[in-house]
């Protein structure tokens, strides 16, 4: 009996990879009546982030609204990349992005998150980007490792096509 695919979720780092990821989750979702999950994680502030906040921003309450406007602009990304993508979808394939029922952004480890998610959300697949070339998105290479390391159910990772 072939698998039956009722869940996707797809991890994004907002980048341009993790878009053709979006891409192969949606063909996959159409092809199985699937429902599309879209998940950002946003790392925790490091030890350094920390310090840096308590040297600069003396007040507890700015501090702490700080944090939350951190949290809001990432939220922005989120919405933006998500309205960038469909606008760069043809008229034809715009329809097709109705497979995506959640967009979310949460705050953790992303390993560990993405994991988290895709259990509660009953997923029967994951599906990521791989890294892009270069030092600034080295993080996703890990990221992906610690996912298909310990998922138990089938993890998709797509190449980075340039």
């Amino acid at each position: 009996m072939l698998p039956k695919i009722d869940n996707i979720l797809v991890a994004t780092d907002l980048s341009e990879n993790a878009d053709n990821a979006l891409r192969h989750a949606l063909s996959i979702a159409i092809a199985h009546g699937a429902k599309t999950h879209v998940l950002h994680v946003t790392e925790p502030l490091s030890q350094d982030a920390i310090v840096t906040l308590n040297m600069f921003i003396q007040d507890d309450k700015s501090r702490q609204q700080a944090i939350k406007d951190r949290h809001a602009a990432v939220k922005r990304l989120l919405k933006d990349n998500q309205q960038a993508f469909l606008k760069s979808l043809s008229v034809e394939d715009q329809e097709k992005y109705s497979a995506v029922s959640s967009i979310e952004l949460v705050d953790g480890h992303p390993a560990e998150e993405i994991l988290k998610r895709a259990k509660k959300l009953s997923c029967d697949l994951i599906v990521m980007g791989s890294h892009e070339q270069g030092t600034s998105h080295t993080f996703l290479g890990t990221v992906v490792k610690r996912v298909l390391r310990r998922s138990t159910i089938p993890t998709l990772v797509v190449p980075n096509l340039e």
